[in-house]
């Protein structure tokens, strides 16, 4: 079974809501998404925002209730196919934690960058084997490959999904709308290779 892990701070804005909405999407494939936090602390649940942007993504309001916050660790980064950060400095903590997942790691608004640079076909050639985690870390690697080849932001902060934390309902607004391209790309790409 593919796995994608989400991550953020809390664990309970951007992470559970990403990998919410990608499982909701991703359900006939049979792909496991979780979340976790690099600062997470244990059982929080998610804001009513947060949950609010779930439900109108088409997540049922049952998953957004049952989340509770879990601390990203060492060993949750062992399973996982893909790990999409919430924002740079995430990144920079998963690939700290877990250096093998590099190529397997990124935002997911740099993920969206990346893939809009790159054709169906190209990620259908690197997508080859019989398993589907082969084809997938071949699709993934194609993107991976990208980097330095497709620009950057203008600004660095625009490969980060802002934190709506505590902060207004525009705010969760804006940062539903930053993450949402970024799931349509995981949804593309992981159809590609494993659909």
């Amino acid at each position: 079974m593919i796995q994608i892990l989400t991550v953020c701070t809390g664990n309970i804005c951007r992470s559970p809501l990403a990998a919410q909405v990608l499982a909701h999407r991703l359900s006939d494939l049979g792909v496991e998404v979780t979340s976790a936090g690099t600062r997470a602390r244990a059982d929080d649940r998610m804001p009513v925002e947060a949950a609010e942007l779930a439900l109108a993504a088409g997540v049922l309001a049952e998953s957004s209730h049952a989340h509770r916050a879990r601390y990203l660790t060492e060993a949750l980064l062992q399973g996982p196919d893909l790990v999409l950060a919430m924002d740079r400095d995430h990144r920079r903590e998963i690939v700290e934690l877990a250096p093998g997942k590099l190529r397997a790691t990124f935002t997911v608004r740099e993920f969206e960058r990346l893939a809009a640079a790159t054709s169906d076909d190209a990620l259908r050639a690197g997508a080859v084997g019989a398993d589907p985690h082969e084809r997938l870390r071949g699709a993934l690697a194609v993107l991976a490959g990208q980097r330095g080849l497709v620009l950057p932001p203008a600004d660095p902060a625009d490969d980060d999904v802002v934190d709506p934390y505590r902060r207004s309902r525009e705010t969760y607004a804006r940062s539903g709308a930053q993450l949402m391209p970024g799931l349509d790309a995981v949804e593309r790409v992981v159809r590609l290779a494993v659909g």
